[in-house]
């Protein structure tokens, strides 16, 4: 076994080929952690036979209860999509809020749209909606869909069912419900200060003058159609959240009751999604005419876009499991223990470097959660709900060029590369910021 300095450095030789690959040669992700690891295998010393199956390992252990979950959480994303749901929620925010507030709107839309969608996917869906309002008062682009980023990011990487946190908080151990309940505290004013409030102070609202010629080659006439109930579409998007969360607030009841055994079923990820998926094939399908066979449709069509994330994330899963196996994860944690740094900030530290090197929130927290001893000091479900936020808050900043999302973003707003990097890049890191100081100040109650 090679010694700590020679470890560190093949680490930092993995992240820089991690970094080539995606930016310059453009190679997908999969591919780019799946060679890392074995760079980080062979450059350690690893026999060849234990780097295998390290790598095997690590990619059956986090996709393992993680497959269902993202499947799971891809159906209700998808009948959200195809109900109009999130349009009836962003129709009935922007109405209520005023097209003056349209900042506001976009965010709390993306906070709430965003729960069972995943990022890309979010975006995408509410993006004409962006472009219809954007046309019809000319506000500038970037101060409609940097709020709405910022907040479908947030909720991405803090709340579950989403894959990254629920991922973490599986190995951290940590309780489902209070991960929601926390996160949902530290996530709102993240979205609020890093979107709405950020973006009125670095952009102006008023659109440029190339705008227009975009929104005419892009913005397409909105049709009406028949959207369902704006209660429906909340209780389809908070049920999972609901009963995640119910199951936490039951402790107190006897563990030996009829009823603490029901809620604590219930109240389990599995359950609660596939409550969930069934509520909204009745109350977004069967009750609104669909047939059996058009559900088939819109489920086959949700499974496609998943394959690269579980992909990712998988990889991600094996460039972890070869970092523990290796001893480089070990010689990590000891060189960043001798810091003497808060654990808390040191989680937000290691996942925003992982971020900045190799992009995607869902990959960045696989590696930030096996440095042993970099974990230390959370033994309590508090403690460790709020490592998780900080591991999911330093995966939130320096979201850039090595990030599928800051090319969704840059490319869907019709803004330069310069532009992207001041408004929305500098919107992650400032979110990151705030939700670091919001866990270290939820840390001192919890």
């Amino acid at each position: 076994m090679h010694s700590g300095p020679t470890l560190l450095l093949v680490l930092f030789c993995a992240i820089i080929l991690i970094v080539f690959l995606i930016v310059k040669v453009r190679v997908h992700a999969f591919l780019a952690l799946t060679a890392a690891s074995f760079v980080v295998g062979i450059g350690s010393g690893m026999p060849l036979a234990q780097m295998a199956a390290a790598y095997e390992k690590g990619v059956g252990g986090t996709l393992g209860f993680l497959a269902t979950i993202i499947g799971l959480g891809g159906i209700l994303g998808k009948m959200l999509e195809e109900s109009g749901g999130a349009e009836r929620i962003a129709q009935t925010l922007l109405s209520a809020l005023g097209k003056e507030r349209a900042s506001w709107a976009m965010m709390l839309v993306g906070f709430i749209a965003g729960i069972p969608v995943f990022f890309e996917v979010g975006f995408v869906l509410l993006i004409p909606l962006i472009y219809v309002v954007a046309k019809e008062t000319r506000i500038n682009l970037l101060y409609l869909g940097v709020p709405l980023a910022v907040s479908l990011m947030a909720v991405h990487c803090m709340l579950p069912p989403h894959p990254a946190a629920m991922a973490i908080t599986g190995m951290l151990g940590a309780d489902v419900g209070k991960v929601i309940m926390y996160g949902l505290i530290v996530a709102l004013p993240t979205a609020i200060i890093a979107g709405p409030l950020w973006i009125k102070l670095v952009c102006k609202s008023e659109a440029p003058d190339t705008q227009q010629a975009f929104l005419e080659e892009h913005c397409v006439d909105s049709a009406t159609r028949d959207l369902p109930g704006l209660g429906v579409t909340l209780l389809t998007i908070l049920l999972p959240l609901v009963l995640m969360v119910g199951k936490s607030l039951a402790t107190g009841l006897p563990q030996d009751s009829g009823l603490a055994s029901i809620v604590a079923f219930l109240g389990t990820p599995l359950i609660a999604l596939s409550i969930a998926v069934l509520f909204a094939y009745w109350a977004l399908g069967l009750r609104r005419g669909l047939s059996m066979p058009e559900l088939l449709v819109h489920t086959q069509k949700s499974f496609p876009p998943l394959a690269g994330i579980l992909l990712i994330i998988g990889a991600g899963g094996a460039f972890n499991g070869i970092l523990v196996d290796s001893g480089v994860g070990n010689a990590l944690s000891a060189s960043l223990t001798q810091l003497n740094m808060n654990p808390i900030v040191l989680a937000w530290l290691v996942a925003g470097l992982m971020h900045f090197a190799v992009g995607f929130g869902n990959g960045s927290h696989d590696q930030c959660c096996g440095h042993g001893d970099a974990d230390a000091g959370c033994s309590s479900n508090g403690q460790q709900g709020n490592h998780l936020h900080c591991h999911r808050a330093g995966a939130i900043g320096w979201t850039h060029v090595t990030d599928s999302a800051f090319w969704v973003v840059k490319e869907y707003l019709g803004v330069s590369l310069a532009e992207a990097l001041k408004k929305f890049t500098s919107a992650t890191v400032l979110a990151s910021l705030v939700a670091l100081g919001l866990t270290l100040l939820l840390a001192q109650f919890v």
